[in-house]
């Protein structure tokens, strides 16, 4: 599970959708309590921030429209509350382009 700190037009297709989907996983994840990864590292830097993933989530899809995605599965601003800005990093930025870099896998980063 990973939500990238890297601005979603530089992320290729892949990395793109599947952020958005792991984005939708782990917000269930939170606002409905639910124990299975509850402890991972990705839930837990995002766990009092919903309002910092509500605004990461919107990115995503400013950037899926641009490509012309249909995206239909917004988020319930009534659970977008505290903080709304995300300043615990599991990677480094520097290590995150690093990592998607060695993947060749499109991104422009």
């Amino acid at each position: 599970m990973r939500i990238w700190d890297i601005p979603p037009d530089k992320l290729c297709r892949n990395h793109l959708l599947g952020e958005h989907r792991e984005l939708h996983a782990l917000w269930s994840i939170i606002i409905n309590n639910k124990k299975a990864y509850s402890n991972h590292p990705e839930t837990l830097r995002w766990k009092d921030k919903l309002r910092a993933l509500y605004l990461r989530h919107e990115k995503l899809v400013e950037e899926m429209d641009k490509r012309g995605y249909n995206h239909q599965s917004p988020l319930d601003t009534r659970f977008a509350t505290g903080s709304n800005t995300q300043d615990e990093f599991i990677d480094s930025y520097e290590k995150q382009v690093n990592i998607l870099k060695e993947k060749n896998c499109g991104c422009s980063v």
